[in-house]
């Protein structure tokens, strides 16, 4: 996924209030949206470069989005609202091998009072339900983590994806991974343990868990390669 316009490159300074982010463009503090509801542990630092988009729309308070930030390591992509831009993407291009094979591609498909972010069929015989969520948590040993925070949200999509696979529709949990420097993925067992057990769960009864890891820079995302669950 190449990006519309240049980013704008910063300072980053804090994030407060959730949404905002202070970011340092010359003399100037611009507040960037940050489209991200986690905790953003282990992306953020004090001095460290960052990447804006610029919005010019009457609509925005806010002409600034939050993109990317550089631990020194690797570009992170902080974005949310990319990530099912970019399995999708990836999916029609090829590069996650295991979805392949299918003629229709719906995003944001309804499931009752729901929606699931994927749904992939060939016709009404063929269906296959994927669930897509952002990776940026990192541990010590080079493991990506998820969840970075309490997910009600991502407990309930388990749930629904756990009710498809019980009527013998195929459903897939894949995980974007924003970030380079880390090799396997791992659940974070502390943070929220009630979404840890569900997950283990929903594998145990035949859900398919998929972890792609994307390649980073200012111009382009690109989801590239699959990573080992641990």
């Amino acid at each position: 996924m190449k990006f519309k316009t240049p980013l704008h490159a910063g300072i980053f300074q804090k994030r407060y209030k959730r949404f905002f982010a202070d970011i340092l463009v010359g003399d100037v503090v611009c507040v960037a949206h940050t489209a991200n509801t986690g905790t953003m542990k282990t992306c953020l630092g004090e001095g460290w470069p960052a990447m804006m988009s610029f919005h010019d729309s009457p609509t925005r308070k806010l002409k600034y989005s939050f993109e990317m930030i550089n631990n020194g390591k690797t570009w992170i992509g902080i974005n949310t609202s990319l990530t099912n831009g970019l399995a999708i993407e990836a999916i029609q291009n090829g590069a996650i091998k295991e979805l392949q094979g299918y003629q229709d591609l719906k995003p944001e498909a309804k499931i009752g009072l729901s929606r699931i972010d994927i749904l992939l069929s060939n016709g009404d015989h063929e269906q296959c339900y994927v669930e897509v969520k952002n990776v940026t948590l990192i541990d010590d040993h080079g493991h990506c983590l998820f969840p970075d925070s309490v997910t009600e949200r991502g407990l309930k999509h388990l749930g629904e994806l756990l009710e498809l696979k019980r009527q013998g529709i195929r459903t897939v949990m894949l995980y974007v991974v924003q970030r380079e420097d880390c090799h396997s993925f791992k659940l974070e067992q502390t943070i929220d343990p009630a979404y840890c057990k569900k997950l283990k769960e929903v594998i145990a009864e035949g859900v398919e868990i998929l972890v792609y890891q994307c390649k980073m820079s200012p111009e382009e995302i690109i989801i590239h390669k699959k990573l080992p669950i641990v």
